[in-house]
């Protein structure tokens, strides 16, 4: 029987930092190999799981852990994401705290 599934795969295959999930597709290493074993309803529900991944958070009203201004996270970004995933990820050492406001994360960015 023919499978009428395709894989998510978008052929920028790469390893999240914990080494579980492709940066690419989200999917996790055990759906990746076991993949072309998998059934429908499997497949179905890995599929499912990505989507809910990819759905964009809605925008939150925050200070920023840095320099205390307030500010909108979760807008104003590429297909309605977030600003900051313009920017490579940087830890929450490196800040201290949730999110931090425009300027100080793209002043932080270009300190890396």
């Amino acid at each position: 029987m023919p499978d009428d599934i395709v894989s998510p795969c978008i052929r920028q295959c790469q390893l999240d930092a914990s080494g579980r999930y492709c940066t690419g597709c989200l999917r996790t290493l055990a759906e990746i190999s076991g993949w072309a074993s998998a059934s429908k309803a499997q497949k179905q529900a890995a599929l499912q799981r990505i989507a809910s991944l990819r759905q964009p958070l809605p925008p939150r009203e925050l200070n920023c852990g840095r320099c205390g201004q307030p500010f909108h996270c979760g807008s104003g970004g590429d297909n309605g994401g977030c600003w900051c995933m313009a920017l490579p990820p940087l830890t929450s050492a490196d800040g201290g705290g949730d999110c931090l406001c425009p300027a100080c994360l793209q002043q932080l960015a270009a300190t890396r």
